[in-house]
């Protein structure tokens, strides 16, 4: 290809990219205009936000999906949702807020994913709230497809919560953890016992 077609496709190819980014910008302002700051949001799709007064905090180069779902984010009077910078959010998550959720840094949430820190309303009566307890989500957490995270759970650095399971309590960094509720299946720093695939 001469150099300049190179450099044309190169330019249009840039200039395509800056146009989609832009769009996506302002679609994220658009869909998040509910929300108490919106940092260099890329969303594809769409969202909802529900809040009644309290903080609702999405961190830069923050990336949304809600084309095939759309994703819900909701915060009561008193509560606070926090996404920290570089976390991806893929399509139907839907995260909400009494007290405080916390997502930090440059994590990763699955399709359908559930992060609540409240039942709203409690156990023994249903016509009684319930008492909200803090999520705090670290840096660089992974949650598979449909991990549902319950009131008080606290997820360390660095770890993967495996497609499907119940975060109810307090899960180590670096761990990968699964099930219903999650136990910590092995500290991903040790060696895995899992068998070396091998290309004849």
């Amino acid at each position: 290809m001469p150099y300049a077609r190179i450099s044309t496709f190169l330019r249009k190819r840039g200039l395509r990219a800056t146009i989609v980014s832009a769009l996506q910008h302002l679609n994220a302002r658009w869909w998040l205009r509910g929300a108490t700051s919106v940092g260099t949001v890329r969303l594809r799709g769409r969202a909802h936000v529900s809040n009644f007064g309290g903080q609702m905090v999405f961190g830069d180069r923050v990336r949304l999906d809600g084309r095939t779902v759309r994703q819900d984010y909701a915060v009561g009077a008193h509560g606070t949702v926090e996404i920290g910078e570089g976390t991806f959010i893929n399509y139907g998550a839907d995260i909400s807020a009494l007290r405080l959720v916390r997502i930090g840094k440059r994590c990763a949430i699955g399709q359908y994913a559930i992060v609540i820190d409240s039942n709203y309303h409690s156990t023994e009566d249903h016509l009684l709230p319930d008492q909200p307890r803090p999520v705090i989500i670290e840096d660089d957490v992974w949650l598979g497809a449909r991990v549902t995270v319950l009131p008080g759970a606290h997820i360390g650095h660095g770890s993967v919560i495996a497609a499907h399971a119940v975060v109810t309590g307090h899960i180590p960094p670096r761990s990968l953890a699964g099930g219903v509720p999650a136990r910590v299946i092995r500290s991903l720093d040790a060696p895995s016992t899992e068998p070396e695939s091998r290309v004849s």
